[in-house]
């Protein structure tokens, strides 16, 4: 599967790929969001919780860049 291909698929799609295709890498947690971290051949998904309403609000896939940010460890200032 390729980004150009998940990208098109719909919500309910998307996630049945990343069950299905899907590598747990890590996930992030704040007081605003929840999101898990997933690889799909050769790109990365992430996955966007409501915790309050335990819903899934979003997937979105991407390469590289400034989305991995927050599951460094790094510290930026």
């Amino acid at each position: 599967m390729t980004l150009y291909d998940f990208n098109i698929l719909e919500l309910n799609e998307r996630m049945e790929a990343v069950n299905q295709y899907g590598a747990f890498i890590d996930n992030h947690v704040t007081n605003t969001e929840r999101c898990n971290l997933y690889a799909i051949d050769m790109f990365f998904v992430e996955v966007h919780y409501d915790a309050e309403h335990n819903t899934i609000t979003d997937v979105t896939a991407f390469k590289a860049g400034k989305n991995l940010d927050k599951y460094s460890n790094i510290n930026t200032i």
